[in-house]
Protein backbone atom coordinates (compact mmCIF):
# COMPACT_ATOMS: atom_id res chain seq x y z
CA UNK A 1 0.00 0.00 0.00
CA UNK A 2 1.87 2.81 -1.07
CA UNK A 3 -0.64 6.12 -1.26
CA UNK A 4 -0.74 6.75 2.89
CA UNK A 5 -1.63 9.97 4.24
CA UNK A 6 -0.99 10.57 8.04
CA UNK A 7 -2.79 13.55 9.71
CA UNK A 8 -2.52 14.94 13.43
CA UNK A 9 -4.11 17.23 15.52
CA UNK A 10 -2.31 19.28 18.09
CA UNK A 11 -4.23 20.71 20.25
CA UNK A 12 -4.17 21.92 23.46
CA UNK A 13 -6.03 19.24 25.18
CA UNK A 14 -5.29 16.51 22.74
CA UNK A 15 -3.30 15.21 19.71
CA UNK A 16 -5.23 13.12 17.36
CA UNK A 17 -3.81 11.20 14.43
CA UNK A 18 -4.73 8.97 11.73
CA UNK A 19 -3.42 7.35 9.05
CA UNK A 20 -5.45 6.86 5.34
CA UNK A 21 -5.62 5.23 2.54
CA UNK A 22 -6.14 7.39 -0.53
CA UNK A 23 -7.25 6.89 -3.92
CA UNK A 24 -7.90 9.79 -5.98
CA UNK A 25 -10.59 11.25 -4.15
CA UNK A 26 -11.69 8.35 -1.79
CA UNK A 27 -9.89 7.30 1.40
CA UNK A 28 -10.40 4.64 3.90
CA UNK A 29 -9.47 5.14 7.62
CA UNK A 30 -7.12 2.94 8.50
CA UNK A 31 -5.87 3.83 12.28
CA UNK A 32 -7.15 6.85 13.93
CA UNK A 33 -6.07 7.47 17.71
CA UNK A 34 -5.06 10.34 20.44
CA UNK A 35 -3.18 10.91 23.25
CA UNK A 36 -3.37 13.69 26.06
CA UNK A 37 -1.40 16.36 25.09
CA UNK A 38 0.23 17.20 28.67
CA UNK A 39 1.28 20.96 27.24
CA UNK A 40 2.41 21.56 31.11
CA UNK A 41 5.51 19.57 30.67
CA UNK A 42 6.55 21.46 28.04
CA UNK A 43 7.37 22.01 24.54
CA UNK A 44 9.98 18.75 24.49
CA UNK A 45 7.31 16.73 26.28
CA UNK A 46 4.83 17.68 23.00
CA UNK A 47 7.74 16.47 20.10
CA UNK A 48 7.90 12.93 22.27
CA UNK A 49 3.90 12.92 22.23
CA UNK A 50 3.77 13.78 18.58
CA UNK A 51 6.15 10.99 17.81
CA UNK A 52 4.32 8.45 20.07
CA UNK A 53 1.37 8.89 17.87
CA UNK A 54 2.98 8.29 15.18
CA UNK A 55 4.95 5.12 16.91
CA UNK A 56 1.02 3.61 17.43
CA UNK A 57 -0.12 4.52 14.03
CA UNK A 58 2.83 2.64 12.56
CA UNK A 59 1.93 -0.09 14.93
CA UNK A 60 -1.68 -0.77 14.70
CA UNK A 61 -1.33 -0.84 10.82
CA UNK A 62 2.31 -2.23 10.34
CA UNK A 63 2.38 0.05 7.97
CA UNK A 64 5.58 2.67 7.13
CA UNK A 65 4.52 6.44 7.57
CA UNK A 66 7.04 8.31 5.24
CA UNK A 67 5.17 11.90 5.47
CA UNK A 68 3.54 13.88 7.73
CA UNK A 69 0.41 16.94 8.24
CA UNK A 70 0.13 18.64 10.58
CA UNK A 71 -2.77 21.17 12.29
CA UNK A 72 -2.17 23.16 15.03
CA UNK A 73 -2.67 26.36 16.70
CA UNK A 74 -0.72 29.28 16.10
CA UNK A 75 0.67 29.80 12.69
CA UNK A 76 5.04 29.55 11.10
CA UNK A 77 5.85 32.72 11.30
CA UNK A 78 6.81 33.19 7.00
CA UNK A 79 10.31 35.02 8.18
CA UNK A 80 11.65 32.89 10.76
CA UNK A 81 9.96 29.44 10.73
CA UNK A 82 8.90 29.57 14.32
CA UNK A 83 5.55 28.89 15.54
CA UNK A 84 2.95 32.30 16.64
CA UNK A 85 0.10 32.93 18.16
CA UNK A 86 -0.69 29.62 19.66
CA UNK A 87 -2.80 29.04 22.89
CA UNK A 88 -0.05 26.51 23.90
CA UNK A 89 2.10 28.54 25.07
CA UNK A 90 5.13 26.47 25.34
CA UNK A 91 5.19 26.09 21.45
CA UNK A 92 5.58 29.61 20.64
CA UNK A 93 8.91 30.82 19.14
CA UNK A 94 9.94 27.75 18.94
CA UNK A 95 11.03 25.65 15.25
CA UNK A 96 8.43 23.01 15.43
CA UNK A 97 8.81 22.04 11.45
CA UNK A 98 12.33 21.91 11.58
CA UNK A 99 12.65 20.05 15.11
CA UNK A 100 10.36 17.54 14.36
CA UNK A 101 11.47 16.47 10.96
CA UNK A 102 14.97 16.06 12.36
CA UNK A 103 13.16 13.66 15.23
CA UNK A 104 10.79 11.31 12.55
CA UNK A 105 13.41 11.50 9.38
CA UNK A 106 11.05 12.48 7.15
CA UNK A 107 9.22 15.61 5.77
CA UNK A 108 6.29 17.21 7.28
CA UNK A 109 3.99 20.45 6.80
CA UNK A 110 2.49 22.34 9.68
CA UNK A 111 -0.37 24.45 9.16
CA UNK A 112 -2.96 26.53 10.85
CA UNK A 113 -5.67 24.21 12.04
CA UNK A 114 -8.77 26.71 11.75
CA UNK A 115 -7.21 27.32 8.17
CA UNK A 116 -7.28 23.15 7.49
CA UNK A 117 -10.77 22.76 8.90
CA UNK A 118 -11.95 25.55 6.76
CA UNK A 119 -10.68 24.31 3.26
CA UNK A 120 -11.62 20.64 4.16
CA UNK A 121 -15.30 21.76 5.24
CA UNK A 122 -15.46 24.15 1.95
CA UNK A 123 -14.45 21.72 -0.57
CA UNK A 124 -15.10 17.84 0.76
CA UNK A 125 -17.27 18.29 4.09
CA UNK A 126 -20.57 20.05 5.47
CA UNK A 127 -20.55 23.21 2.84
CA UNK A 128 -20.57 21.55 -1.41
CA UNK A 129 -23.70 19.35 0.32
CA UNK A 130 -25.36 22.82 1.40
CA UNK A 131 -24.15 25.14 -1.04
CA UNK A 132 -23.27 25.30 -5.07
CA UNK A 133 -19.74 26.17 -5.40
CA UNK A 134 -19.55 28.19 -2.29
CA UNK A 135 -17.67 31.63 -2.76
CA UNK A 136 -16.45 32.48 1.19
CA UNK A 137 -16.61 29.94 4.08
CA UNK A 138 -15.72 30.73 7.54
CA UNK A 139 -14.75 27.87 9.84
CA UNK A 140 -14.53 28.01 13.06
CA UNK A 141 -12.55 25.77 15.93
CA UNK A 142 -13.87 26.09 19.40
CA UNK A 143 -11.67 23.99 22.11
CA UNK A 144 -9.22 24.76 24.21
CA UNK A 145 -8.73 28.67 22.44
CA UNK A 146 -10.94 29.40 19.30
CA UNK A 147 -9.50 29.81 15.84
CA UNK A 148 -10.58 30.73 12.76
CA UNK A 149 -9.48 30.30 9.18
CA UNK A 150 -11.07 31.92 5.40
CA UNK A 151 -11.54 30.17 2.60
CA UNK A 152 -12.42 31.95 -0.90
CA UNK A 153 -12.86 30.04 -4.24
CA UNK A 154 -11.27 27.15 -2.62
CA UNK A 155 -7.86 29.01 -1.30
CA UNK A 156 -6.82 29.46 1.95
CA UNK A 157 -6.37 33.21 3.23
CA UNK A 158 -3.29 33.53 4.79
CA UNK A 159 -2.61 36.80 5.18
CA UNK A 160 0.67 38.61 4.62
CA UNK A 161 1.84 37.58 8.31
CA UNK A 162 -0.16 34.55 8.42
CA UNK A 163 -2.69 35.30 10.21
CA UNK A 164 -5.47 35.96 8.48
CA UNK A 165 -9.20 34.75 9.91
CA UNK A 166 -7.38 34.69 13.30
CA UNK A 167 -10.73 35.94 15.02
CA UNK A 168 -9.51 34.64 18.19
CA UNK A 169 -7.27 37.79 19.06
CA UNK A 170 -10.26 40.03 18.22
CA UNK A 171 -11.85 42.03 21.16
CA UNK A 172 -14.51 41.25 22.71
CA UNK A 173 -15.27 42.18 26.50
CA UNK A 174 -13.26 43.71 29.04
CA UNK A 175 -13.92 40.93 31.17
CA UNK A 176 -12.44 38.32 29.81
CA UNK A 177 -9.27 39.96 31.26
CA UNK A 178 -5.34 39.95 29.90
CA UNK A 179 -4.97 37.17 27.46
CA UNK A 180 -1.19 35.82 26.35
CA UNK A 181 -0.98 37.72 23.18
CA UNK A 182 -0.33 40.77 25.35
CA UNK A 183 -3.86 42.15 24.75
CA UNK A 184 -6.90 42.48 27.31
CA UNK A 185 -10.49 40.93 26.50
CA UNK A 186 -9.88 39.05 23.19
CA UNK A 187 -12.53 36.62 22.05
CA UNK A 188 -10.40 33.80 23.12
CA UNK A 189 -10.58 35.13 26.97
CA UNK A 190 -14.06 35.11 26.51
CA UNK A 191 -15.85 32.55 25.00
CA UNK A 192 -13.15 29.62 24.34
CA UNK A 193 -13.63 26.09 26.56
CA UNK A 194 -10.72 27.34 29.03
CA UNK A 195 -12.01 30.62 29.53
CA UNK A 196 -15.60 29.45 30.04
CA UNK A 197 -14.45 26.81 32.43
CA UNK A 198 -12.12 29.88 34.27
CA UNK A 199 -15.86 32.42 34.52
CA UNK A 200 -17.59 29.26 36.23
CA UNK A 201 -14.37 28.45 38.44
CA UNK A 202 -14.80 32.07 39.69
CA UNK A 203 -17.81 32.10 40.26
CA UNK A 204 -18.95 28.86 41.61
CA UNK A 205 -15.81 28.11 43.32
CA UNK A 206 -16.00 24.72 42.25
CA UNK A 207 -13.58 23.36 38.93
CA UNK A 208 -15.80 21.53 36.37
CA UNK A 209 -15.45 20.66 33.06
CA UNK A 210 -16.86 22.44 30.03
CA UNK A 211 -18.85 19.55 29.16
CA UNK A 212 -20.36 18.39 32.51
CA UNK A 213 -20.94 22.35 33.15
CA UNK A 214 -23.21 22.40 29.61
CA UNK A 215 -25.16 19.34 30.40
CA UNK A 216 -25.53 21.16 33.50
CA UNK A 217 -27.19 24.06 32.21
CA UNK A 218 -28.76 21.98 29.86
CA UNK A 219 -30.46 20.17 32.35
CA UNK A 220 -30.58 23.10 34.58
CA UNK A 221 -29.19 22.02 37.53
CA UNK A 222 -27.11 24.44 38.26
CA UNK A 223 -27.89 28.81 37.89
CA UNK A 224 -24.08 29.44 37.40
CA UNK A 225 -23.73 26.60 34.70
CA UNK A 226 -26.79 27.82 33.21
CA UNK A 227 -25.39 31.55 33.34
CA UNK A 228 -21.85 30.42 31.82
CA UNK A 229 -23.39 29.11 29.02
CA UNK A 230 -25.96 31.83 28.38
CA UNK A 231 -22.83 34.16 28.40
CA UNK A 232 -21.01 32.06 26.26
CA UNK A 233 -24.23 32.47 23.29
CA UNK A 234 -24.32 36.29 24.13
CA UNK A 235 -20.66 37.01 23.31
CA UNK A 236 -20.30 34.30 20.26
CA UNK A 237 -22.77 36.06 18.80
CA UNK A 238 -21.53 39.74 19.30
CA UNK A 239 -18.20 37.84 17.97
CA UNK A 240 -18.88 36.39 15.09
CA UNK A 241 -21.40 39.73 14.13
CA UNK A 242 -18.50 41.54 12.75
CA UNK A 243 -16.88 38.49 11.19
CA UNK A 244 -20.00 38.51 9.14
CA UNK A 245 -20.04 42.26 8.40
CA UNK A 246 -16.87 42.32 7.21
CA UNK A 247 -16.38 38.65 5.29
CA UNK A 248 -20.24 38.23 4.25
CA UNK A 249 -19.47 34.71 4.16
CA UNK A 250 -21.94 32.00 2.07
CA UNK A 251 -21.66 29.68 5.19
CA UNK A 252 -19.88 29.38 8.85
CA UNK A 253 -18.55 25.68 9.80
CA UNK A 254 -18.30 25.32 13.46
CA UNK A 255 -16.07 22.58 14.59
CA UNK A 256 -13.70 21.92 17.94
CA UNK A 257 -14.15 18.03 20.60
Amino acid sequence: MTNLRCGIDLGGTKIEGVLLSVNGQKFEVLARLRVPTEKEKGYAHILSQIKKVVALLEEETNLKIETLGIGTPGTLDPKTQTLKNSNTTCLIGKPIKKDLEEQLGFKIEIANDANCFALAEATIGAVPEQIFRPSVVFGIIMGTGVGGGVVIDGRVLQGKHGIGGEWGHNFLDVSGGLCYCGQVGCVETVISGSALEKYYFEKSGVQKSLKVIAKQAQNSEDPIAKDTIERLLVHFGKGIAAIINILDPDAIVIGGV
